[in-house]
């Protein structure tokens, strides 16, 4: 039996895991292994990849301006033209709160040179406030995805089952393959399940909670109002499929989502559900990421990131390789998941939970 000596462990199967993973070994010349099994493309979605989402921080919304371009070449490089799609989302609010917060994201990308235009009531609904974004970009994961793995093979780093992996002090990884034992540095846990599988009680963050959730999945011939909608009230997401119906993420259990989204998408008939799951995810209590070291020798988490995270990778893995400019550092340290809260805030938009608006 020999030992052979790493320096990331990336625990994850997302975009964001494979490449952020992927960067580490091509630009920053690191040694790495992935730990998480491949995605099954038959599994309904449960999470969506994209340029835009409602932020509020100035900072953050420089930072992704600036990651975009050299992203998105990268995608494209990986997968091909069509791992990245062009699409003009729909953010929309019904109570207060929520069109106060669209009007602040409204604001803020615009001055990071967005072009957002106000969507009529004769297509939203008469007491809904709506933007739509245009130009923005999704990764399509089942393009995406089988490329991704063959990158990641071409740089050679293995993708291991995560049974074979044991924490051990001082942030560390130890990884059975075969006949070997693999010792990574520092182990980083990107995906909600590899935190949910790895990450001990008494390392738990307490920003860092626990919130059911639900995808399901519709057949229609009515088409919504936008490609992708996003309800700032709930952070309901709405996914429009070419050949009819869509897939619709969501906050709560199964049978809670599925009555909001009754009523979310009343005008559009009555709904037939061909498929359903409900899971658990991770949300920052403040909506703000939650980056780096959970305790003083424990895991790296990279969590909390949204839905534009995947577009951030070059800056995460510059960060963690110890490479990352003066503006990217600051953001990424104050960000801290074992810092949280020492400096100054960095609270996001965060949608509103039942339990948050009882």
């Amino acid at each position: 039996m020999s030992e052979a000596e790493l320096d990331f462990a990336i625990f994850g199967s997302s975009p964001l895991a494979g490449l952020v993973a992927g960067l580490l070994a091509s630009r920053h010349q690191r040694k790495v292994v992935m730990v998480g099994d491949a995605q099954a493309r038959y599994r309904l979605p449960r999470a969506l990849d994209m340029s835009v989402a409602p932020i509020t921080r100035p900072e953050t919304w420089a930072l992704l301006r600036d990651c975009l371009p050299d992203t998105s070449k990268l995608i494209t490089k990986i997968g091909g033209r069509q791992a990245l799609r062009r699409v003009d989302p729909i953010f929309f609010a019904d109570g207060p709160a929520a069109r106060e917060a669209l009007g602040h994201f409204a604001h803020m990308a615009r001055a990071h040179g967005m072009i957002l235009e106000t969507v009529p009531p004769a297509k939203i609904g008469a007491d809904r406030a709506a933007l739509r974004v245009s130009d923005a970009v999704t990764i399509h994961r089942p393009g995406f995805e089988p490329a991704l793995e063959t990158w990641l093979g071409e740089l050679g780093i293995r993708r291991l089952p995560p049974e074979t992996a044991t924490m051990v002090p001082g942030g560390a990884t130890a990884i059975k393959a075969g006949d070997d034992t693999l010792i990574a540095r520092h182990a980083v846990l990107v995906d909600d399940d590899a935190i949910f599988r790895c990450l001990p009680g008494w390392q738990w963050p307490a920003q860092l909670l626990r919130r059911p959730h639900a995808t399901i999945l519709t057949a229609s011939s009515r088409h919504l109002a936008g490609p992708i909608m996003v309800q700032l009230d709930s952070g309901a997401v709405l996914v429009q499929h070419e050949e009819g119906g869509m897939a619709a993420m969501g906050p709560g259990s199964l049978s809670g989502f599925s009555s909001h989204l009754a009523t979310l998408l009343a005008e559009t008939g009555q709904l037939q559900q061909v498929g359903q799951v409900g899971y658990e995810i991770l949300s920052p209590g403040d909506g703000a990421p939650l980056l780096g070291p959970v305790a003083g020798d424990g895991p790296l988490i990279l969590t909390g990131l949204g839905p534009s995270g995947a577009f951030m990778a070059p800056v995460l893995a510059r960060w963690l390789a110890g490479e990352a400019g003066a503006d990217e550092t600051e953001w990424c340290e104050a960000r801290r998941a074992d810092k949280r809260g020492l400096g100054r805030s960095v609270a996001e938009f965060n949608f509103r939970t039942e339990e948050q608006a009882a």
